[in-house]
C-alpha cells in the first residue's frame, strides 16, 4: 500500500511533465537551502537561474506549479519573507489589476478585432507590408495604452485566425477539394498547411510583440516604470516624450526597418507566408460573416466600436488606473450586448488568471533579489565610473538585468538609487537627466531579448496562443534575437552620441 501510494505521488507531481523535469525540480528544492546557508547571495543567482529553466519549459509545465514551489521555498527558509512579497505585489497592483480586468474587457471585444484584421490580412497582400503594419500599429497603441494590453489584443486577433482556420479547414473533405498535390495524401498536406501557417502568425505576433516595446518606450504611459521615472524626474508627458526622442526615434525607425528586412530576408524563423488555401478559408468565412451579419451583429460590432474609442480615450489621458478603464470596459460591452449569464462572464476572465497568479510568484522572485541585494554590486560599480559615459553603462547595466528579471523592478531600484545620489549632491541635475533616460530605454528595450525582461512577452509566452503555433521559450529568444540586437546597438548608439 505505501509503495502504490509513494508511485501515485510521484505519478501526481507536476502532471505529465517529463520525468527528468520532475527530478530536477526535486534537485533545485534539496539544494537551495544548503546553498543558501553558506552563501545567500550565490543562492539568490541560483534562483534566478531555476525560475528562468520553468518558464523555458513552460509548454512541457506551466510554470506556475514548479515556480510556485521555488518561491513558496525561497519564503520558508528565509530568502524572503512573506511581508516582501506582499509589498512587492502591491507595488505592481495596477499591473494586477489591468490582467484581471483589462485583458477580458478585450475578450468582449473579439468579434470586432477579428472582423477588422480580417480585412486588413486580405487586403494587404504583402507580408512585408503586413509585417510592417502590425509593428507599427503595435508601436503606435502601445505609445498611448499599455504593452499588455495591446498584446492581450494580438494574442486576441491570432487564436481567432487560427480558430476560424482549424474549424473550417480541418475536415478531410476541404483538404480534398483543395489538395492539388499528386503525391501527398490528405493527412500530410493538412500537416504541411497548418504548419505554414502557424510559422505566419508566430512572425506576425511577434514583430507585434516587439513592436509593444517600440512603442511602450516612447511616452510616460507607455510602460509602468515610464510613469514611475517621469514622476522622479518631474516631467510632463511632452517633456518626458522630447527628453527620450533623441534614444527612442532611431530605435523605432530601425526597428520597424527590422521587421521589414526579417521578412525579406527570411531569417529567424520570419517570411512565411499565408498559403493560397489558408486565405481562401480566411476569404470564405469573411463572406459567410457578412452573408449572415444581421442588425444583431451590427449593433455588437458598433457597440464595440463605440467602446474601444473610449477605451483609447480613456487611456491616452489616463483619466483612470488601466485595470479600473478595463473594468468600466467590461461593465458596457456587456450590459449593452446582453451578455448577462454569470458563466458566459467568466470565460473572460480564464486566459488571464493564471498569468496574474503566476505573475503574484514572479514578484516573490523580485522580493528575493531586493532582499539579497542581488543587483547592488552592479549598480555601486556603475556609480563609481566616470561620468561621460555613465548613461552608458547604466543603459548596459538596465538592459542586462532586464534581461533576465523585471524590467520594471530594475528601473525601479535604479532610479530611486540615482533619485537619491541626486538629493545627496553626489550628482548633477544634468547628470540625473541623462541617467533617468538611459535608465527608461536600458530597461525596455535590450529586454525583448527574453520573456522574463516584459510581462506582455511573459504573457504572450503563457498564453492559450503558445502552444497553437509552437511559440517555445527558445524560439521566443531565437525570434527576437535579430530585434535585440538593433534595439540594443541603435540604443547604445543613441545614448553615446546624446550624452
Amino acid at each position: 500500500m505505501a509503495s502504490q501510494l509513494i508511485t501515485a505521488f510521484s505519478a501526481n507531481f507536476l502532471g505529465q511533465s517529463p520525468k527528468w523535469y520532475k527530478q530536477l525540480i526535486i534537485v533545485f528544492l534539496l539544494i537551495n537551502p544548503i546553498v543558501f546557508a553558506f552563501n545567500p547571495f550565490l543562492a539568490g543567482w541560483l534562483l534566478i537561474i531555476e525560475f528562468i529553466l520553468t518558464l523555458a519549459m513552460a509548454l512541457k509545465c506551466y510554470p506556475l506549479q514548479p515556480g510556485g514551489l521555488l518561491a513558496l521555498e525561497a519564503v520558508v527558509i528565509g530568502m524572503t519573507s512573506p511581508i516582501a512579497v506582499f509589498q512587492e505585489t502591491v507595488a505592481n497592483f495596477e499591473v494586477i489589476l489591468l490582467l484581471m480586468f483589462m485583458v477580458a474587457g478585450i475578450y468582449f471585444m473579439r468579434e470586432l478585432l477579428l472582423f477588422t484584421f480580417t480585412r486588413i490580412l486580405l487586403t494587404v497582400k504583402s507580408k512585408m507590408m503586413l509585417s510592417f503594419l502590425f509593428s507599427f500599429t503595435a508601436a503606435f497603441l502601445s505609445a498611448f495604452l499599455d504593452a499588455l494590453t495591446v498584446t492581450a489584443v494580438l494574442i486576441s486577433v491570432a487564436i481567432g485566425f487560427y480558430a476560424v482556420y482549424h474549424k473550417v479547414a480541418s475536415g478531410k473533405k476541404f483538404y480534398e477539394e483543395h489538395d492539388h498535390s499528386e503525391d501527398m495524401d490528405v493527412h500530410e498536406f493538412h500537416r504541411e498547411e497548418l504548419d505554414q501557417f502557424r510559422s505566419f502568425l508566430r512572425s506576425l505576433i511577434m514583430h507585434g510583440a516587439v513592436g509593444t516595446a517600440l512603442g511602450g518606450v516612447c511616452t510616460l504611459v507607455g510602460e509602468p516604470q515610464n510613469l514611475l521615472i517621469a514622476e522622479r524626474a518631474g516631467w510632463e508627458f511632452r517633456e518626458f516624450f522630447l527628453r527620450m526622442a533623441p534614444v527612442t526615434m532611431p530605435v523605432l525607425v530601425c526597428g520597424l526597418a527590422t521587421s521589414v528586412s526579417l521578412e525579406k530576408l527570411k531569417w529567424f524563423g520570419y517570411g512565411a507566408q499565408l498559403s493560397e488555401t489558408v486565405a481562401s478559408v480566411l476569404t470564405e468565412f469573411d463572406t459567410e460573416q457578412d452573408a449572415s451579419r444581421d442588425a444583431e451583429m451590427n449593433a455588437r460590432l458598433i457597440t464595440q466600436a463605440v467602446v474601444g474609442l473610449i477605451l483609447i480615450v480613456s487611456l491616452a489621458f489616463h483619466v483612470a488606473s488601466v485595470g479600473l478603464v478595463g473594468l468600466m470596459v467590461i461593465v458596457l460591452l456587456t450590459a449593452f450586448n446582453g451578455i448577462v449569464e454569470e458563466h458566459r462572464i467568466g470565460h473572460a476572465f480564464e486566459e488571464a488568471l493564471p498569468f496574474t497568479a503566476l505573475l503574484v510568484v514572479f514578484f516573490a522572485i523580485v522580493a528575493v533579489i531586493h532582499e539579497q541585494h542581488l543587483f547592488s554590486p552592479v549598480i555601486n560599480t556603475v556609480l563609481a565610473m566616470d561620468v561621460g559615459i555613465q548613461p552608458l553603462m547604466f543603459f548596459i547595466a538596465n538592459g542586462v538585468l532586464s534581461m533576465i528579471s523585471d524590467n520594471v523592478f530594475v528601473a525601479t531600484v535604479y532610479i530611486n538609487e540615482v533619485t537619491e545620489a541626486l538629493r545627496q549632491g553626489d550628482i548633477t541635475r544634468e547628470q540625473f537627466d541623462s541617467l533617468a533616460v538611459a535608465i527608461n530605454t536600458g530597461t525596455n528595450l535590450p529586454s525583448v531579448a527574453t520573456p522574463n525582461g516584459q510581462a506582455a512577452f511573459l504573457f504572450l509566452l503563457t498564453s492559450a496562443l503558445a502552444p497553437l503555433i509552437r511559440l517555445s521559450y527558445g524560439k521566443m529568444l531565437y525570434m527576437a534575437l535579430p530585434y535585440t540586437f538593433v534595439l540594443s546597438s541603435v540604443g547604445m548608439i543613441a545614448i553615446s552620441l546624446a550624452f
